[in-house]
């Protein structure tokens, strides 16, 4: 039993087994099928990937799912399908469970406006075995591409530093936050950094200015500003990105202006001063005043200084004005040095005051150096010189500067001459009388007076220096010299007596004079050629050549005497042979040897006769006296003369010096004559020598004497020879120019030029200088400083042509005085000194020397607060510390970090104004503080999905030492330390302590990370501080989502009113109230959102040409995170908003100036371009497209002179210009925008006539095409030449051509060009003359080059101005006109005038006499028999129908001119700008198509053929009457019949009256027409009135009329003696009433008589013509009653009126169509007729 309950228990429990393995088989079965769709992979269940923005289309994003189960048939198990694919950025492939992007079309664009970051789509899975879904959710990052620039938020920045800045101080850090540079790429390539790039407009500025920290774009100060050299600086900045791979970086430049402000850096300036070298440097003038000695102060005081002391501060401009300091004076240092004890000076005022009474014995003057310096302790003082001059009171004599006094005069000097100090009476002879009580440089004012000779020598009575004049003439012949004394006396004392002596220099103011009036002499037939025949003699009184007598023969010697011109000997001629018995009578003259014009001469008469021989006669010697010249050099043995005499009777002669030669120098050959050199010659020992020379023939009385006179000539054989004995060492004092040092002397033995010692200084020729006496002077101030001895090399020279030379050292000893400062060994001295240094502290040792010899340096602090800080030893020069400086004291006292004062040194005992330096000392700040937080707990909120650079919160800390130090500037960090994981995913902001996201956050929600922030400083030691930040990660559900990531609204008009809206933003959010708020692009305000419904409407009016587009950032928040003063930044709750502007025209066009001013010339053509008019218009599109009219004043014509091109504002000629010259043409032009829809503008224009009268030729030397080219440019240089003259002015080019010259212009030079040109006088419009232009642009020739040169290259110039070349040939050939065909033309002129009176008086009467023969005839057959009047189909008569421009109103008459050449040019209408001095022609009168209101005269008309009734009455209509607007009611018109009265020969009128209707009118508007009058040429008159031209416009061409006054002037019959012909209008009242009209003769009527009549009055125009040579007068009588017709005419003659008066008329009345005729009695005749 056991054994089986065992068994049975084992299979039991196997049972069991098996069951449960069974159930566990099955239920593993069942669970694979569930683990499809699920990920295969470990990890997170989202996939995230990231892909590169801009990635092309189908890059792969995710390789493989890892999905489980297969998604592809056969075997297909589980099915996939993309959701929540926004905009279908991605493509899946179920099969290979794949991702590719979908950017066909577009870009994956990361950055603003799609800012596409992430793409978030859910890949389902459906499980197809058991109909299970699963999501799974893919996450692509996109990452960020450099595809963006950089972007200044402002055009330009500004900065005002004051010039005081500390180098290394910040100046500007307007490029935090958002007013930088921004770049909307993300990451590195959206970070900024800054930099400072040359600017080539200021290459200054780079290196003034540096930045410092290249994030934040903070800029510092490199360099010390000047506000006196610069006031601005341009700064280029660049921004750039910080992309990876620096090739790839972007960037961007601004320009940061920085202004200079002035600062207190320079001291006082005394005034008036004179600049230095065109610097800033300002040397003041010297003050001066003068006070007598003795003088009480009390009659003093204040001193007059001139100029007035004045000092001023030379920083001008320091703001406010409150802040520049005063100015102090003091009296520095002075000389003598008990000035102080005399003078005082006023410290603020600088009033100078004497303190004492002066004696002139003691001092004579003061000369003291002012300093000014400024109140404020500023360590740069300025210094002026004052001198003081004592005057004397007169205690003491006058005294002569010389004791004796010479000088000269000729004889012949006028009355007034002035005695000369020398010979030669090149210079006066100043005599100079002085008073120690006065000034040297002063006029002593003393008289002198002369002891004798008064009457013949007076004496200038003032001045310092005085001269003699002569009173009387002088003759030296009578005295040779005037000695006499003069006395100087000032009133008190007298002088000591001076001694002058005057010497009369000859003039040759005698004739030379012979002994006797004529001599008689014998001479011997034996007398051989040479020997003498008469010694002449002549006496002249004068001196010099003035008495040198020479002679000459004139006449008589017959060729057998001749006469020696020096000696006045007569000799026999050589080769005569004398005959006995012939006779002689000489003329001989004698002449003195003055100047040509001046010399004097005599004459005698020689008679000799010729006698035989005489055998007892001696030897003769051919001369008397013998002159000879040897040289010293002469050798031993020299044949010196020959002395052979000649006897008669051909004795043997002998030879010998009988004295002079006491030496034995010469010898003399005893039996020839001949005299030799024997011994050599010295001519320093003995220069000439007097030989008696005798020959003897052994005969009693057989001897005869001549003598030899030698004079010995130098040579050069001596050298100059120094005084030995004279002192060769000098000394001279330093600083002195012209200062006399010492004198040496050198003599020459030799004669004239050899023995002229002349002076030269060898080695220092630039510093010393030597007179020809051998005085030796500075030649400029020497510096002992520099040198303290010279050894000067003298040179000594003769005068010879090769001079021999000696030399002699002289040595010069140079003497100190006291003319230099103690000098610095720096100006500027800078050291650091830590701050709560202990009191002793040794700062810096000073070091002065003076170059002086003799000098004692102290120093001393001369800043007055400098010396509360820090002690200077006056004799080491140590500075030390005073007292403990403390950096933060110092700074809240306003001293900053560094203290800068003046230090002097002195040299006592000396005058010059003491050495400066200046002493900065910077004192380093110890870092006393750390920096301390606002707030001890920060708090920020943060999206759960808030991209990377997201800011939280900020973060700040101050620091309380001293701003601007290093110490102060705050820095953050986040403490790594204490907060690792915080670290990684937030940041802060070293600079700003923004608290920003570091990664892309994905977050869970409710999460708080603490994030620990520190704050440090840059000071020594560095100290920090630390704060806690705690970030809150919100739900997703807090924060609002937009409806759209981006908002494009509709345009928005530039004038939309403010609070127009423009469209609303819409965030949704589950149970959360949002605000909504624009964060970014609202910059200006433009723009406001309503909190509450999001709707965005204007707030500012905006303007398109501002700004056209608008990117706004808008943000929703949660109410309660706002009421919380946060904001959570993410990428749901911030979208952006884009605002296109549109423009409307809102601006009208702007001219390119008010006033065109243009000119065409005489021959321009039709349509010519004259100018272009230029409008801008700030709007865009069609809104600046212009459309151009001309407002044109009317013209007779209805043609406008000019045109313009409607869009192009090109203005063109529409008529020709002939015979215009010196006219213009006004009017406006008008430019309207929106191609002539829109606003408009208007400008004046003016355009002158002129022709090559008015142009000048500037002829240069470059080719026309590089004229052409640079055509503008040039010509604005010409005009702003002109415009100097003639403001406004207007310089316009003609042409451009190649050079033309030649004899008439015929030649071209294309390598040279011609610019024609011409200018417009704004004033007159009128061109200016062409005179006036050539010396405006003639005479500034050189400067218009200078700035033609960049435009014309190198060598480029103007070669001349000249005039066209027609008016240079027109000159030329009036000029070929020659006298003879002038003569002819004028002889031709007279007799034409002379015939021309006879010939008319012998036409006017034979055609009166003839006229009146015709016209009885005429009227005979012109009458029909029995009264009856001709048939209508009578023959047409020569009347004239209208063709031109004239009308009538009702009520008023209209008299018209007569012809053209009736006007003289004066009366012309000057409305068109004719200028009435030209000339001016009939027929260019009707050539004239523009300008001025053509006369109204001169109309054309044709001949019509008249028709006549059965009375006889003409009929122009085919009704057959005339109407007259004269009718009795209103809208009825009266028909006039013209009836012929045979009787009275005057003309009466029918009337019948019709309605208004059965006419036709038309309306008249114009305002100066009429009807029009006609003059036959038998006397008749003839009238008519006309209706008004349709449309009112002027149809007659007045350049057809003179052709058609031709016609009728060809028509014409010959002249009648016109009887008292009456043309008579009357009104309808009189008509009706009977009343007629009488005509008298006795009063004149010429042709400016005119009658106006209205309704209901008498109108009543007479005209009465006779011949062309009279006029009949006439007078209309209103008052006479019945037809009354005086037969006595009255003609005269009027040539010098003529009509010029235009009536303009003023009527509404309407007119018929018909013209209305008046022709007197002869109204059927057949007479040509002129209209006038």
């Amino acid at each position: 039993m056991r054994r089986g309950w065992w068994l049975v228990r084992w299979l039991g429990t196997g049972m069991a087994i098996l069951s449960l393995l069974t159930h566990s088989w099955g239920q593993d079965t069942e669970d694979w099928q569930y683990e499809e769709c699920k990920l295969s992979r470990p990890g997170p269940p989202a996939t995230i990937v990231t892909i590169d923005e801009e990635s092309p289309n189908g890059t792969v994003l995710v390789e493989n799912m890892q999905i489980n189960g297969r998604a592809q048939d056969p075997g297909r198990t589980i099915s996939l399908t993309l959701l929540d694919n926004y905009d279908y950025w991605v493509i899946l492939e179920p099969a290979r469970q794949r991702l590719y992007l979908n950017s066909t079309g577009r870009v994956l664009d990361r950055d603003p406006p799609h800012l596409i970051t992430t793409i978030v789509v859910l890949v389902q899975c459906t499980n197809e075995l058991v109909g299970t879904v699963i999501f799974h959710e893919v996450r692509i990052v996109v990452r960020d591409r450099n595809d963006n620039t950089p972007r200044f938020q402002q055009p330009r920045y500004y900065v005002a530093v004051n010039e005081l800045t500390p180098v290394g101080t910040t100046i500007f850090t307007g490029f935090s936050g958002n007013n930088g540079a921004t770049d909307i790429d993300d990451g590195p390539n959206g970070h900024i950094e800054y930099g400072i790039l040359y600017n080539p407009n200021d290459p200054d500025s780079n290196r003034t200015v540096s930045v410092a920290n290249t994030l934040s774009g903070h800029i510092i100060l490199a360099e010390r500003l000047n506000y006196e050299e610069r006031t601005r600086y341009l700064v280029l900045v660049q921004a750039n990105d910080r992309a990876p791979y620096p090739p790839n970086r972007r960037t961007a430049t601004t320009t940061l202006t920085v202004d200079v402000l002035d600062g207190d850096d320079l001291g006082p300036m005394f005034l008036p001063c004179v600049l230095v070298n065109n610097t800033r440097d300002c040397n003041p003038l010297t003050y001066r005043v003068a006070i007598p000695e003795f003088t009480e102060p009390s009659k003093l005081n204040p001193l007059n200084v001139t100029p007035t002391i004045r000092a001023v501060d030379m920083d001008r401009n320091i703001q406010p004005p409150s802040n520049r300091p005063g100015i102090l004076y003091y009296i520095l240092v002075g000389h003598p040095a008990a000035h102080s004890q005399y003078f005082s000076l006023n410290r603020t005022t600088a009033e100078l005051r004497v303190l004492q009474p002066i004696s002139r014995d003691l001092y004579q003057r003061f000369t003291l150096i002012i300093k000014a310096e400024q109140d404020n302790g500023h360590p740069l003082p300025a210094f002026a010189d004052l001198i003081i001059e004592i005057l004397d009171e007169n205690n003491q004599a006058p005294y002569f500067q010389f004791a004796t006094y010479q000088g000269y005069v000729s004889e012949s000097s006028p009355v007034g001459t002035t005695i000369s100090a020398s010979a030669n009476l090149t210079a006066p002879l100043g005599i100079i009388a002085l008073d120690n009580d006065i000034e040297e440089t002063k006029d002593p004012m003393v008289k002198v007076t002369l002891d004798d000779y008064t009457a013949i020598f007076s004496l200038t009575p003032t001045g310092i220096i005085r001269y003699l004049r002569l009173l009387k003439p002088v003759d030296r012949e009578k005295q040779m010299v005037y000695t006499f004394t003069m006395v100087a006396s000032d009133g008190v004392q007298q002088s000591i007596p001076v001694t002058v002596n005057i010497l009369v220099i000859d003039a040759n103011d005698n004739t030379p004079t012979f002994a006797e009036v004529s001599y008689s002499v014998e001479v011997f037939t034996d007398m051989q050629p040479g020997e003498t025949v008469l010694q002449l003699t002549a006496a002249d009184a004068d001196e010099g050549l003035n008495g040198l007598v020479t002679y000459e023969i004139l006449a008589g010697a017959q060729g057998d005497f001749i006469i020696s011109n020096r000696t006045g000997r007569i000799t026999v001629a050589p080769g005569v042979t004398l005959m006995v018995g012939r006779s002689y009578a000489l003329t001989v003259k004698a002449s003195d040897n003055a100047p040509e014009t001046q010399r004097r001469s005599s004459i005698t008469t020689v008679y000799i006769e010729v006698l035989p021989p005489n055998n007892q006669s001696p030897p003769r010697f051919p001369l008397l006296t013998y002159s000879l010249e040897i040289s010293e050099a002469m050798r031993i043995g020299a044949i010196l003369l020959n002395l052979q005499a000649t006897d008669r009777e051909n004795d043997p002669i002998t030879y010998r010096i009988v004295s002079g030669d006491s030496q034995g120098v010469f010898n003399l050959s005893q039996t020839i004559g001949l005299l030799l050199l024997g011994k050599p010659l010295d001519r320093e020992t003995t220069d000439q020598y007097r030989l008696i020379v005798t020959a003897s023939d052994g005969n009693p009385g057989g001897t005869s004497t001549t003598t030899v006179n030698i004079v010995v000539t130098d040579v050069n054989d001596n050298d100059p020879d120094f005084d030995l004995t004279m002192l060769t060492n000098f000394t001279a004092q330093e600083e002195e120019a012209n200062l006399f040092v010492g004198q040496v002397t050198a003599t020459d033995p030799d004669a004239g030029a050899n023995g002229q010692v002349r002076y030269r200084i060898v080695n220092h020729p630039d510093l010393f200088t030597i007179s020809a006496n051998g005085s030796i002077y500075t030649r400029v101030p020497l510096d002992r400083e520099l040198r303290s001895q010279y050894d000067l090399v003298v040179e000594a020279s003769d005068g010879a042509v090769d001079p021999r030379r000696t030399t002699m050292t002289v040595s010069i000893q140079v003497m100190d005085i006291d003319d230099n400062s103690p000098v610095f060994s720096q100006q500027t001295y800078v050291v650091n000194v830590p701050e709560n240094s202990p009191v002793g502290t040794l700062v810096l040792k000073l070091s002065a020397v003076d170059s002086d010899l003799f000098s004692n340096v102290t120093y001393r602090i001369k800043t007055e607060s400098a010396r509360q800080l820090f002690s200077l030893n006056p004799v080491t020069g140590e500075l030390a510390v005073l007292q403990t400086l403390d950096f933060e004291g110092l700074a809240a006292m306003g001293m900053g970090a560094s203290i800068t004062f003046q230090v002097e040194a002195v040299d006592q005992g000396g005058v010059m104004p003491p050495g400066q330096a200046t002493v900065t000392v910077r004192i380093t700040d110890m870092n006393d503080f750390s920096p301390i937080f606002r707030q001890d707990l920060y708090k920020g909120m943060v999206a759960p999905n808030a991209e990377k650079g997201t800011v939280i919160t900020t973060v700040s800390a101050t620091d309380q030492d001293p701003a601007g130090t290093p110490a102060s500037f705050v820095r953050y960090r986040v403490d790594h330390d204490r907060s690792p994981y915080s670290g990684s995913i937030f940041d802060v902001e070293e600079e700003t302590g923004r608290v920003v996201t570091k990664v892309n956050l994905n977050e869970e929600p409710s999460v708080t990370f603490k994030l620990f922030v520190i704050a440090y400083d840059d000071g020594e030691p560095v100290k920090t501080n630390s704060t806690l930040v705690e970030i809150t990660v919100l739900q997703p559900s807090r924060i609002p989502i937009f409806t759209q990531e981006e908002y494009r609204f509709a345009l928005v008009s530039e004038l939309a009113p403010i609070g127009t809206a423009v469209g609303t933003i819409l965030a949704a959010a589950i149970n959360q109230t949002i605000f909504y708020s624009i964060v970014a692009g609202n910059e200006l305000g433009h723009f406001e959102v309503n909190n509450r419904t999001g709707v965005i409407s204007t707030a500012k009016p905006l303007d398109y040409e501002n700004v056209t587009s608008y990117v706004l950032r808008v943000q929703a928040d949660s109410m309660v995170v706002v009421m919380s003063n946060l904001r959570v930044p993410s990428k749901t709750n911030t979208a952006k908003v884009f605002i296109e502007v549109e423009d409307e025209n809102d601006h009208p066009p702007v001219f390119s100036r008010r006033l065109y001013i243009g000119g065409v010339t005489e021959d321009t053509k039709i349509f010519s371009s004259v100018l272009k008019i230029v409008a801008n218009d700030k709007d865009t599109g069609n809104y600046s497209k212009m459309a151009y009219r001309l407002i044109i004043p009317p013209t007779p014509e209805g043609q406008d002179s000019f045109v313009i091109e409607t869009y192009t504002g090109v203005i063109k000629s529409a008529i020709m210009f002939r015979n215009m010259r010196r006219s213009y043409f006004t009017f406006k032009v008008i430019a309207t925008d929106d191609y002539g829809q829109g606003l408009s503008n208007s400008a004046d224009v003016v355009v002158s006539v002129v022709n090559a009268l008015d142009m000048q030729v500037v002829v240069s030397t470059v080719p026309p095409h590089l004229v052409e080219e640079h055509r503008e440019e040039l010509i604005r240089i010409l005009e702003r030449h002109v415009q100097d003259q003639i403001p406004g002015a207007k310089v316009i080019v003609e042409s451009i051509g190649p050079r033309r010259h030649g004899d008439g212009f015929e030649l071209e030079d294309y390598s040279k060009s011609d610019l024609m040109v011409y200018a417009i006088d704004p004033l007159t419009n009128r061109a200016i003359s062409p005179k006036e232009l050539f010396k405006f642009l003639d005479g500034n020739v050189l400067e218009i080059n200078k700035e033609f040169q960049p435009y014309l290259g190198e060598g480029g110039r103007i070669l001349e101005i000249r005039s066209p070349d027609i008016v240079a040939s027109v000159k030329k050939a009036a000029q070929a006109v020659g006298y003879t065909e002038g003569a002819l033309l004028a002889l031709a002129i007279i007799i034409i005038l002379c015939c021309i009176p006879a010939i008319l008086i012998v036409m006017v009467t034979y055609k009166q006499r003839q006229a009146e023969c015709a016209k009885t005839a005429r009227i005979q057959m012109a009458l029909p028999p029995g009264g009856k009047a001709a048939p209508a189909a009578a023959p047409s008569a020569n009347l004239y129908e209208e063709l031109g421009d004239s009308s009538m109103r009702r009520g008023y008459g209209r008299q018209q001119l007569l012809r053209p050449s009736l006007l003289r040019p004066e009366e012309l209408s000057m409305e068109s700008g004719i200028d009435p001095g030209q000339d001016y022609y009939t027929q260019d009168y009707y050539n004239y198509d523009q300008g001025y209101d053509i006369p109204q005269y001169g109309s054309r008309r044709r001949l019509i053929t008249p028709m006549y009734d059965e009375y006889g009455e003409v009929i122009v209509e085919d009704d057959g009457y005339f109407y007259s607007p004269h009718g009795p009611e209103a809208g009825i018109k009266k028909r006039i019949k013209l009836v012929v009265d045979r009787e009275n020969e005057t003309s009466s009128t029918g009337e019948e009256s019709t309605t208004e209707t059965q006419r036709n009118r038309l309306p008249n508007s114009h305002s100066n027409i009429n009807g029009n009058i006609y003059l036959s040429q038998n006397g008749t008159i003839v009238r008519t009135r006309r209706p008004p031209h349709p449309n009112n416009l002027k149809v007659g061409s007045p350049c057809r009329l003179g052709k058609h006054f031709k016609k009728l002037d060809k028509l014409g019959v010959t002249h009648e003696e016109p009887p008292p012909i009456i043309s008579i209008e009357g009104t309808g009242n009189n008509t009706e009433n009977g009343t007629g009209t009488c005509v008298s003769s006795s009063v004149d009527v010429n042709l400016n008589t005119q009658s106006y009549g209205t309704l209901g009055s008498t109108n009543t125009i007479l005209r009465s013509f006779g011949s062309r040579n009279n006029i009949a007068k006439t007078l209309i009588d209103r008052n006479s009653v019945g037809p009354c017709v005086n037969e006595e005419q009255e003609t005269s003659v009027d040539n010098h009126k003529a009509s010029r008066e235009t009536l303009t008329s003023h009527s509404d009345h309407t007119l018929s169509d018909e013209d209305e005729l008046w022709m007197g009695p002869w109204n059927s005749l057949h007479i040509p007729m002129t209209k006038l």
